[in-house]
């Protein structure tokens, strides 16, 4: 069996106060606007569940996802996997304030892992979509609501 690849980590700073970094990151309406437009529901409540499919070309995505910890303001968990295909990982999110800014650390670890024969779960696409969903998406959309 092949090992999982090692941890994608990524850290951001934002002009923003860690109240609205949360609730960029856990508040649906809001993470459809940098995320996933597709996510319907979603909760920081350990234990809640959902499902969005995402499209890319002609294959479907299928998104799954559950809420594994969370600690308001610091610190969202969940489980990442894509029905129909093997593999797992657990998104950390977690939030620190530093010089009236926040940053926010993400640590994306694959606990089984995904085929490496779909481009978009090899481990560089995994790093390319988070960098461009950490620095410049969820960045964009935070200077916009400062506006």
């Amino acid at each position: 069996m092949k090992k999982a690849d090692p941890p994608i980590v990524l850290e951001q700073i934002y002009d923003a106060a860690i109240e609205d970094v949360w609730s960029a990151i856990t508040e649906p309406a809001e993470m459809a606007k940098w995320f996933f437009e597709e996510i319907e529901s979603f909760k920081p409540e350990v234990g809640f569940e959902t499902r969005f499919t995402v499209k890319v070309e002609d294959r479907i995505y299928p998104h799954l996802w559950k809420v594994t910890e969370v600690v308001p303001n610091k610190k969202i968990s969940y489980i990442w996997r894509y029905e129909g295909y093997p593999g797992c990982a657990i998104s950390d999110f977690e939030l620190y304030e530093k010089n009236y800014q926040t940053l926010l650390r993400l640590t994306y670890t694959a606990v089984e892992d995904f085929p490496d024969n779909i481009l978009e779960f090899t481990r560089e696409s995994g790093l390319e979509g988070w960098k461009y969903f950490l620095r410049e998406s969820l960045r964009q959309y935070l200077d916009e609501d400062e506006e």
